[in-house]
């Protein structure tokens, strides 16, 4: 028997052993007051005076919730108080723990219980795969981070028989992207149509053997067939987005049909909403009009249903996907599973069971500091929206969507430049953006004038020589070198230049697509030939030659957004 279960009751709930510390304001694992306390890190107390025959004193055991109090401390003497005085409980506890209110936190409150013990266990029941190399590596506290999220129509537990593929291997059935902000101010999350035709890359993978494997791409495919499909596992799923969209996701996390049936259970249902009846044979659903509390197989029905709703495909599911999303980080944020040690502990049980992920969220701790991160989004500044398609034009019946190639790239270059698709206020002063607008206004020499030394400081190998030959030939800055690598690596391009040559900057900008917080006022350098010139050095956010790398300032306009603190009825 393991230290957890040494002289507890087999009545006794374990969740019931879980004590909020009002000191920490988190949950900590109390045994029963007959068995030896936990080894869960914290204060001893001192022994003091008149203490008992031992030189110790006993303390009162935790208290255990539903269960008297005993005491083992005497009384104080009759006539005198006792000095010990109640501990005023902190508002602290609710603030920590609310890092459980991102969007996938279903999973990451597996870590709100930082018990010594329980912890190895949780750390066991999590299951990893490797990335292959197709993520960057996990994400930064410090930097924006893209979370790809798979639903699969794999069919595990009991119970699952009645849909999808019977003999599916699990393709990539819902996927989102989630952006989180850089200042943890807003997020987006981006879904990917399953029947979007796309490109599949050639994909390295490590197969369940231990073996690798390269498997072959594939040209204009559904999207749904980048996992599962010729043994292509989820980091093959994470190639197919970054081609697709110019993201490369930081982590990604996979779930089966059993983990939505299991989730929903575990925080007691969540809130949904329809603006009619619905009595789907496919999915099996059936619900009346109005708002209902759904879970298990109910929950399962509800985002596979597609059929009864909208115009009856793929795109119709995504919004009751993105509803129920926003309904479960709701019930997840809210009171009534923030502070319930029972729920808490069940979803850390469901949690790490429930889902995949990838080999740089392998323990409980990285699960942790991820949840914290999306624990400082506020729901209404968490944005819900589709990648912009159009309907296949080479089929005569629709069953595929494209992508809309007029309003997609901005959306991805919105994205990627870390703008929110809801109205956030932000730090940076009114002034400051003001006056790198400047930096673009006024006269601009001639293309053939403008002397530049152009610099890889993070771009891919041989971009600068790609930016000189495009420069040269197709623009005309005639007076231009390439200057090898950079000292150091910047993750955006810069422009430097000496106040006598703003004008010289100003038409470098406007050729290149720089925005006024590219350009660095400062002094000039001399080229190869003796003469002063401005120094352009190529950042990590340099795409292609003739590809702008103005950072959008507001998201472009979608067919469709909603944000996670409203409720919208499906129709």
């Amino acid at each position: 028997m393991d230290a957890q279960g040494r002289g507890r009751a087999d009545n006794i709930d374990p969740a019931d052993q879980w004590v909020l510390n009002p000191n920490t304001g988190e949950y900590e694992l109390r045994l029963t007051p007959s068995a030896p306390q936990s080894p869960v890190p914290g204060p001893r107390r001192p022994a003091s005076p008149g203490a008992g025959a031992g030189g110790t004193r006993e303390t009162a055991s935790p208290e255990i919730p539903g269960q008297r109090r005993r005491r083992t401390e005497p009384e104080p003497p009759a006539g005198r108080r006792s000095r010990r005085q109640p501990v005023k409980k902190k508002s602290k506890a609710k603030k920590v723990l609310l890092w459980t209110g991102g969007t996938m936190a279903f999973v990451l409150v597996a870590a709100s219980a930082a018990g010594y013990l329980y912890i190895k266990h949780l750390n066991d029941n999590i299951t990893s795969v490797s990335d292959d190399g197709a993520s960057t590596g996990g994400f930064s506290k410090d930097k924006a981070i893209n979370l790809l999220i798979i639903g699969t129509d794999k069919r595990t537990g009991s119970g699952n028989e009645g849909y999808g593929d019977a003999g599916s291997v699990g393709h990539a059935d819902t996927t989102i992207l989630l952006h989180i902000a850089k200042d943890r101010s807003n997020a987006t999350a981006l879904s990917i149509p399953r029947d979007l035709i796309v490109d599949v890359p050639d994909c390295q993978t490590q197969q369940e053997d231990g073996t690798e494997k390269v498997i072959a791409g594939t040209e204009n495919v559904r999207f749904n067939t980048s996992l599962g499909q010729d043994g292509r596992t989820a980091s093959c799923t994470v190639r197919t987005v970054t081609e697709l969209t110019g993201i490369q996701a930081d982590n990604f996390m996979v779930a089966d049909f059993n983990a939505v049936k299991t989730l929903t259970d575990a925080v007691g249902g969540v809130e949904v909403c329809l603006a009619k009846d619905i009595d789907d044979s496919d999915s099996h659903l059936k619900l009346s009009k109005g708002t209902h509390n759904i879970s298990g197989e109910t929950a399962l029905a509800f985002v596979r249903t597609r059929h009864s709703v909208g115009f009856g495909g793929d795109l119709s599911r995504i919004q009751l996907q993105q509803q129920f999303l926003s309904a479960l980080m709701r019930k997840l944020s809210s009171n009534s599973t923030l502070t319930s040690p029972t729920k808490l502990v069940k979803l850390a049980e469901v949690g790490t069971k429930a889902l995949t992920v990838d080999s740089q969220l392998d323990s409980i701790g990285k699960l942790k500091d991820l949840g914290l991160e999306l624990g400082k989004l506020n729901p209404k500044n968490l944005t819900f929206t589709t990648i912009p398609v159009l309907d296949n034009p080479a089929e005569k019946v629709k069953a595929t969507v494209v992508l809309n190639e007029t309003k997609a790239p901005a959306v991805f270059q919105a994205i990627k430049g870390d703008v929110s698709f809801t109205a956030v206020k932000k730090k940076q002063a009114q002034a400051s953006k003001d006056a790198a607008a400047a930096r673009l206004e006024g006269s601009k020499s001639a293309a053939s004038e403008v002397r530049v030394r152009i610099l890889n400081g993070g771009a891919p190998d041989g971009s600068a020589q790609e930016a000189l030959s495009w420069l040269q030939n197709q623009e005309g800055v005639v007076k231009s070198e390439n200057a090898g690598n950079a000292d150091a690596k910047l993750s955006k391009t810069t422009l430097e230049y000496a106040p006598n040559q703003a004008d010289q900057a100003r038409e470098l900008a406007s050729l290149m697509g720089l925005s006024g917080s590219a350009m660095k006022p400062g002094k000039s350098v001399i080229n190869s030939q003796g003469l002063p010139a401005i120094t352009l050095t190529l950042g990590k956010d340099y795409q292609g030659a003739g590809v702008s790398l103005t950072t959008p300032t507001k998201a472009p306009d979608v067919d469709s957004k909603t944000t996670a603190d409203k409720v919208t009825c499906a129709k």
